[in-house]
């Protein structure tokens, strides 16, 4: 009897601790970008934050184009779309984000100017199935 207690006891205390999927998107994505932000990728890109919008389920990435490679004329959406959508697609590091129907979006913002936004695209379940 009393090794059943302990056990109800122990696993309660297990289930109570653990974190929602939502709460355990906000917190990484939180911890990446105080851990590892700005972080270029490649040449002419800076990964400037992550962040997580629970109301919406949206995992968001905000980065800074350098506009003397990629100025808003030159900025093809349809390919950037179909490039993105294939790495979401292909994307294991999110996989269990995909599986819960979050979506996500990705923001470009002009080295030259923070406030110019060059290009924002948003990825639902509907389109990354």
């Amino acid at each position: 009897m009393n090794n059943t207690i302990l056990l109800l006891l122990c696993s309660s205390i297990f289930f109570a601790c653990q974190e929602s999927l939502e709460e355990r998107c906000a917190r990484e994505a939180k911890e990446y970008t105080e851990k590892k932000c700005p972080a270029p990728i490649g040449t002419n890109m800076v990964i400037d934050s992550m962040t997580f919008d629970r109301s919406t389920h949206t995992l968001h990435y905000f980065y800074t184009l350098n506009c003397d490679t990629a100025s808003q004329a030159n900025i093809n959406r349809q390919y950037a779309y179909n490039m993105l959508l294939e790495q979401i697609k292909n994307a294991t590091s999110i996989k269990e984000y995909k599986a819960a129907g979050f979506n996500f979006a990705y923001t470009y913002y002009s080295s030259n100017d923070k406030n110019k936004k060059l290009l924002e695209l948003k990825f639902s379940k509907k389109d990354y199935e």
